[in-house]
């Protein structure tokens, strides 16, 4: 048999004459948040030592999943909706992570989203791989019944791929318990037996944990609170600023107010509400919980979106949706200290502009990683069937977010390196080490 010549440069046998860049169902001109990944491990691998052999392993996700999902709408037509889920590495343990519906998912962002489950479950050292699902939906359009009927037909597509041992599935963007629920329930009667560690973050009567819905949020208050006594920031007197007010910055909000904090300025989907003595928060969450959003909210008063990144405040909460901060608007923000909530919120040369400023950035990949934790714990507890109470839930988070959080500022100030850096190389570390420690198979 012949064979094939080499790419022109590449010797035989040399990785680059097998490897290639990126996968084939990519666009090099237009990587999305998939690309922002990228640069993130590329700064990373100079610090991997011995095991930087493994890099390109974070560079590839190792399934990769699309799916139909067509459901009867409540007028007898039939409507189709893409779906995604992404297994992106599981050399540490099971693939974890939320599914999202949202009209605006695309496949890169969910293997961006899987990757930094990957990343955030190692740097906390729970014993996850990381894994995200998204179907291109706006859920605001379906009724309650397309919405249950889109949820157990995804749920059913990509049955073949989750489960208790392989990839649990959890709540994200426009998904909650309810859907949990729903998907528990399918793949149970797939499987003709009740599997509630299927998927985390279900309703408490369904074996769900304690303490799970406010998870997310009180981890990135917890990390707040250890970043500032390194600054010298006094929590008590630091005016906030918040984008996105449902359970990761409603809850943070709310715990940063009940330590003092003044909350001047809250953004979501419906506009943006500013007062400068600080905004009654049980009200305003009151208020969203009631219409949906802070649009007609009228404890404070109403300024342009684009205000809301120039307003005075030591801290910026960015708990809503990737790129949120950028070029365009880094060298507005006042902020001393930046909590990612959401999952990249900030592009890598927005990082570079704050950086260069002196605010300090705690990553999303560290910062909002409460809700898989406590995602965890509901896991553990499944599979026991012996549950906690929800103080027993709460000490551990805090815990264990303190430690990783420490582990993470030292690794910084060792080299030099910026918070996010030094998570990656944390985290990194401990997947491709679990990597090298099971070799190829076969």
């Amino acid at each position: 048999m012949s064979q094939a010549p080499h790419p022109a440069g590449a010797a035989a046998n040399s990785p680059a004459a097998f490897t290639n860049a990126l996968p084939s169902y990519l666009d090099p001109s237009n990587l999305g948040p998939w690309g922002i990944y990228l640069q993130q491990v590329d700064r990373v691998a100079p610090y991997l030592g011995s095991l930087a052999r493994w890099v390109d392993t974070l560079k590839r996700p190792k399934r990769t999943l699309i799916v139909d999902v067509p459901i009867h709408l409540d007028d007898g037509t039939v409507a189709h909706f893409e779906g995604y889920r992404v297994q992106h590495n599981t050399s540490r343990g099971p693939g974890k992570g939320g599914v999202r519906f949202h009209q605006n998912v695309t496949l890169s962002e969910v293997m961006a989203l899987s990757a930094w489950m990957s990343i955030k479950n190692a740097a906390v050292n729970v014993p996850y791989g990381g894994a995200k699902g998204g179907i291109r939906v706006d859920p605001r359009q379906l009724s309650i019944g397309e919405l249950e009927r889109v949820t157990r037909r995804y749920t059913s597509e990509i049955g073949i791929i989750i489960g208790p041992t392989k990839d649990i599935p959890a709540p994200d963007v426009n998904t909650n318990e309810q859907v949990m629920a729903w998907m528990m329930d399918t793949y149970s009667m797939n499987e003709g037996a009740t599997a509630t560690g299927v998927v985390t973050g279900k309703p408490v009567d369904l074996g769900g944990s304690l303490g799970r819905r406010e998870a997310t949020g009180r981890g990135v208050f917890t990390v707040g609170v250890e970043a500032a006594k390194h600054i010298g920031l006094d929590i008590s007197k630091a005016r906030v600023a918040v984008q996105g007010f449902g359970n990761v910055g409603g809850v943070a909000g709310k715990l940063f107010a009940e330590a003092g904090a003044k909350i001047v300025a809250v953004q979501d989907h419906g506009g943006t509400v500013y007062r400068e003595s600080g905004l009654d928060v049980p009200a305003l969450l009151a208020h969203v919980a009631r219409v949906g959003s802070v649009a007609g909210f009228t404890g404070g008063e109403v300024i342009d979106n684009d205000a809301f990144w120039g307003v005075p405040c030591e801290i910026l909460i960015p708990a809503a949706l990737e790129q949120q901060i950028t070029e365009a608007n880094a060298g507005r923000i006042q902020a001393k200290m930046i909590i990612e909530g959401a999952n990249g919120p900030t592009t890598p040369q927005a990082d570079d502009i704050l950086h260069d400023r002196g605010i300090l950035v705690l990553p999303d990949v560290i910062a909002n990683a409460g809700g898989v934790t406590v995602s965890y714990f509901e896991w553990v507890q499944d599979f026991s069937s012996f549950f906690w109470s929800e103080d027993e839930i709460n000490e551990r988070l805090v815990r264990i977010m303190k430690g990783a959080f420490a582990a993470v500022w030292q690794v910084a100030e060792e080299n030099k390196v910026s918070l996010r850096t030094a998570t990656f190389i944390v985290a990194c570390k401990r997947i491709l080490h679990a990597r090298d420690l099971r070799g190829l198979y076969p």
